[in-house]
């Protein structure tokens, strides 16, 4: 919104031409879902007491959670409500990128909200049928990839191939026919949706890796399109370029922004949970970032915490189906550490620190190749 009055009124009042570079808006953008969030949600939480939305904790969970049970649930609500408003004022409306990571995110995060309220209402932790949930999210992926490659995709010079990291994209980039380049982009905003919920089990586990990760995507979207002076960063750095995924930096900064608030009340012991809204709606936005921003293959290292988590639940659960025997003494892999003793806290940090480290090493790749 604030681009679209900048562009109205440059001509009367110059200071606001500072609206068109990318870079001052990343930097509002974060500020804005910041001062939201930290605002907010105080009422947001004493709302959800009053609501009594308190979150209902797996039966077969460590006993320690006992303690969790009642904690207001669908925290995430607010956070994505303040991604959404801080994209709205900060982005550029006319960018289609910019829409798209936003239909995922909200389409996504609707669907976490009825999961979340049947939980509720049930006062059980199984919330939506797996499968249902499953084809519903695949529907939601498959409509917006669908309308991205019959509308959009020529208009911003979409190539469809893979950038394998720590290799050149022009030479060593992997071609996929239009269908099988769909479905792995689906694959990969619902695999990623679903990993940010499964990791999203202890207070701040799954907040602080979304932040960090966002916090790479924003350099990286950023890093499609600068010209320094006349020199070509993009090109000098043999970065792959969409038209307009710069554009993606304000919404990877309101994600920053808003974990960050988010993070201030749900840090142990957590005064809100992020519930599935949240985690649906912040991983659907980072699959579909990973995706437009042709960071596919790459995102396996920034979202690194969120695939071991996912991975860590597969392998229990076919290996107890076909060996009968548990890899984990608990799945997904924050249970397993915390059957060893390890303290909840303790969890969380070495879990950051490891988002941390992959997001240098993904970084990494900037001249690494």
């Amino acid at each position: 919104m604030f681009l679209f009055l900048q562009e109205l009124l440059r001509s009367k009042f110059g200071p606001l031409n500072v609206f068109r570079y990318v870079s001052f808006r990343v930097l509002a953008a974060t500020a804005t879902a910041l001062l939201i969030t930290l605002v907010v949600y105080p009422w947001f939480i004493r709302r959800l007491h009053r609501l009594r939305l308190g979150q209902p904790v797996r039966p077969d969970g460590p006993a320690q959670h006992k303690a969790k049970e009642g904690t207001p649930t669908m925290g995430g609500a607010l956070g994505i409500l303040a991604v959404l408003i801080s994209t709205l004022l900060w982005g550029n409306l006319t960018n289609v990128l910019v829409w798209l990571v936003l239909f995922f995110t909200v389409g996504f995060a609707a669907v976490g909200l009825v999961d979340d309220l049947r939980k509720v209402r049930e006062q059980n932790s199984r919330g939506l049928p797996g499968a249902l949930r499953l084809g519903i999210e695949f529907v939601i992926a498959g409509l917006g990839i669908g309308m991205f490659f019959l509308l959009f995709r020529e208009s911003v010079e979409f190539e469809l191939y893979l950038s394998v990291p720590f290799m050149r994209w022009d030479i060593y980039g992997i071609w996929l026919p239009p269908v099988l380049y769909a479905l792995f982009a689906m694959v990969l905003i619902v695999g990623t949706s679903n990993a940010v919920n499964l990791t999203d089990g202890l207070d701040g586990l799954a907040i602080g890796p979304v932040i960090i990760a966002s916090g790479t995507f924003l350099i990286l979207a950023y890093l499609t399109n600068v010209q320094l002076g006349g020199f070509d960063l993009t090109s000098h750095l043999l970065l792959p370029q969409v038209v307009g995924a710069n554009e993606l930096a304000v919404v990877c900064a309101a994600m920053v922004g808003s974990g960050i608030g988010f993070l201030w009340y749900n840090a142990h012991p957590a005064l809100v949970f992020m519930g599935d809204t949240g985690a649906l709606g912040f991983g659907a936005a980072l699959g579909a970032i990973a995706v437009f921003t042709k960071s596919e293959l790459l995102s396996a290292i920034i979202l690194g915490v969120f695939l071991l988590e996912a991975i860590s639940v597969i392998a229990q659960r076919y290996s107890f189906k076909y060996v009968g025997r548990r890899v984990f003494l608990m799945a997904p892999l924050h249970h397993h550490f915390e059957k060893l003793g390890w303290p909840e806290t303790r969890i969380v940090v070495r879990f950051w620190i490891i988002s941390i480290m992959l997001a240098l090493l993904a970084l990494s790749t900037l001249k690494l190749r």
